[in-house]
């Protein structure tokens, strides 16, 4: 086994003068900072009096999932002589609230919509399918993260 590591630094943003004083009083906004690539901009969700223009934890979560089903689809689809010309994913993802405040992702449903010009489309489940037990995020979080994808050939 190899181990990777990974490093972000995390720098609140959102004093606005009187630091936590009140629940009111301070901004969500941070900074996500990563050693040699752009910084992303990141507060709460806007439910949680977070700034409605900024990634919040929630996005970037559904985002990573994605992204990591993805590139291992598209490493799949090379392998097995699959031509991609165009990959989307509309994620989503359900979160639910308690009463305590605490909350947890129910699951995450990855819509990946591929388009190929070479190869057999019917091997495209089989790959997402794949790509799923892969993916080393989704084999991280303890929440059902479903594919629904759809493929078809490209016209022209």
């Amino acid at each position: 086994m190899t181990d990777h590591q990974f490093a972000a630094r995390i720098t609140w943003t959102g004093n606005k003068g009187e630091g936590t004083a009140g629940y009111r009083a301070y901004a969500r906004d941070h900074e996500i900072a990563i050693d040699g690539k752009p910084a992303i901009m990141g507060s709460s969700d806007p439910a949680f009096r977070g700034d409605p223009a900024r990634h919040n934890p929630e996005d970037l979560l559904i985002a990573s999932l994605s992204a990591c089903h993805m590139l291992w689809f598209l490493h799949l689809a090379a392998e097995a002589g699959l031509v991609v010309e165009t990959y989307t994913d509309d994620a989503t993802g359900a979160m639910v609230m308690e009463k305590s405040g605490a909350g947890q992702f129910r699951e995450v449903i990855l819509r990946p919509r591929v388009e190929i010009s070479a190869g057999d489309a019917r091997l495209a489940p089989a790959l997402h399918e794949k790509a799923h037990n892969l993916c080393f995020i989704a084999r991280s979080v303890n929440f059902p993260v479903r594919c629904e994808g759809e493929i078809s050939l490209q016209k022209g």
